[in-house]
């Protein structure tokens, strides 16, 4: 038997620790009409918390950059919570937020220098971004460059994808968890659009 829309809006937001009482004027529209889409977006949410190559706490950490990427503080909220309940640590959860901002910044520059790259100058100025985070990382190292990619496929910085992508390989990430991270990042995504 199919959920009712309530159910459905209920069932989404408790997966993400959002409280039921949160008001979304595009969900609260969507659940008033049993709409499929709320339904085929609560299992979306569902299956990449879920997914068969990331653990349920790298799951949350990798949806929480999602929310902190977005700037949605409700949801950065519940994700926290999420995350620390799946056995993230203040340390982990705070490297994830140090990983956004950072890859913010590098996605606006590589950006730049890749629509600028017949300009041979820019491309052999130093950037000056330091980037110390990324050497020792508490999330270790294959993770942390997984997230990294994630963030930099949300801001559409094909050179940090392409050199993000390669580096979780070469720290011994499958194409498997690739693939997840970047269906997760996608889904959060898409679910945030309409928060």
């Amino acid at each position: 038997m199919f959920a009712t829309a309530s159910n459905t809006k209920n069932s989404l937001f408790e997966s993400l620790r959002l409280p039921g009482e949160m008001e979304s004027v595009l969900i609260d529209r969507f659940n008033a009409v049993d709409a499929r889409f709320l339904k085929d977006l609560k299992i979306n949410v569902g299956n990449v918390l879920k997914g068969q190559n990331l653990t349920e706490k790298e799951a949350a950490l990798l949806a929480l950059s999602v929310a902190i990427n977005e700037k949605n503080a409700a949801l950065r909220e519940a994700l926290e919570s999420l995350a620390t309940e799946h056995g993230a640590t203040e340390a982990e959860i705070q490297e994830t937020a140090a990983c956004v901002s950072l890859m913010n910044a590098n996605n606006i520059f590589y950006r730049f220098r890749h629509f600028m790259h017949k300009n041979e100058n820019y491309q052999n100025m130093p950037a000056g971004i330091r980037m110390s985070v990324m050497m020792n990382p508490v999330l270790g190292k294959e993770f942390f460059e997984l997230m990294s990619l994630a963030v930099s496929a949300i801001n559409g910085c094909e050179q940090c994808v392409t050199s993000h992508e390669a580096s979780v390989k070469s720290h011994g990430g499958s194409e498997a968890r690739i693939f997840d991270a970047i269906r997760l990042a996608a889904v959060l995504k898409s679910f945030v659009v309409i928060l």
